[in-house]
């Protein structure tokens, strides 16, 4: 019999790929969606929800063996105005209390759950070398990191095994990368500012493949980072794009400039970043299949 994993944004550019993963490997993804239920995608359930209450879906968690809650609204798609920073902030915060809520009223509750976080925990902190064990960041994505992450928390006391993802720039067909790549394709691209600030990355066959291993370790538990080894400058990061397009790479796009279009998601998401180690997924014996950024590109972009 099939193991029964429910995933909350599960038809997001992680979730997507992560179900079809999941579904190779044996497992039955069921994935919670707003969405009319029915349907799927290549054999994958859906089951809708409302994203902020354990209405209607209870009886799919019981007897699961894990749910993987990816649920959030998307940090890249828009200027941070006032409402959209409460969609941001509303859309973590109510799905993990629902997923929590969940996990209380079950009889049989699954023995893990998998809970979606970012490195923006971390704050902006210059050249310091970060893992798991650094203090949080500053900032409003430091903050709605720790309240995403305190979001789930509660079920630990039920007993529960819970593994948090730090989870990096995700490179792959789609996401961040595809809309970077625009300006590159339109032979327009440049590095946003000094090309100074760390971007800590990974690939998405690296992210699925790190979250099926934290899943099935039973002795898996607390915060992963969920970066490649190997950070590099934000400047060598849009030269990789560039390279691996074939396009050339103009002059620094300046930092005023992207603040006066962007605001706050400029200086917290194009200006900023972190350098991350995946400490305690090396210490657990995860093997990477992309370590270094160009072949990584590479590998993306030679499939387009």
């Amino acid at each position: 019999m099939k193991k029964r994993v429910l995933v909350t944004g599960g038809t997001g550019f992680i979730g997507s790929a992560l179900c079809a993963e999941l579904s190779r490997a044996g497992y039955e993804p069921i994935v919670l969606s707003r969405r009319a239920a029915g349907g799927g995608f290549a054999g994958v359930r859906l089951l809708h929800w409302d994203a902020h209450s354990a209405e209607g879906w209870c009886g799919e968690l019981d007897g699961a063996f894990a749910l993987i809650n990816l649920a959030g609204e998307n940090i890249g798609s828009g200027r941070w105005t006032a409402r959209k920073k409460t969609a941001i902030r509303r859309s973590r915060l109510e799905a993990g209390q629902a997923v929590a809520a969940a996990f209380a009223a079950v009889k049989k509750r699954p023995r893990v759950l998998v809970q979606a976080s970012a490195i923006g925990w971390y704050g902006d902190r210059g050249d310091e070398v970060l893992d798991e064990g650094s203090r949080p960041g500053s900032g409003y994505l430091s903050s709605i990191g720790r309240e995403w992450e305190d979001s789930t928390a509660m079920v630990e006391a039920l007993g529960v095994r819970r593994v948090v993802l730090r989870t990096g720039v995700v490179l792959g067909r789609g996401g961040v990368l595809s809309r970077a790549a625009i300006p590159f394709r339109l032979f327009a691209g440049g590095v946003p500012g000094s090309g100074r600030p760390w971007v800590s990355w990974i690939h998405i066959e690296d992210v699925v493949r790190a979250i099926r291993f934290l899943l099935e370790r039973e002795d898996a538990r607390g915060v992963y980072n969920l970066t490649a080894p190997g950070a590099v400058r934000s400047a060598e990061f849009y030269r990789a794009i560039g390279r691996a397009l074939r396009r050339p790479v103009w002059a620094p796009v300046p930092g005023l400039l992207l603040k006066a279009v962007f605001g706050e998601m400029a200086r917290e998401l194009m200006l900023s970043g972190q350098r991350v180690l995946p400490k305690r997924l090396l210490e657990a014996g995860f093997e990477f299949k992309h370590e270094r950024l160009e072949e990584a590109m590479g590998d993306i972009f030679g499939g387009w």
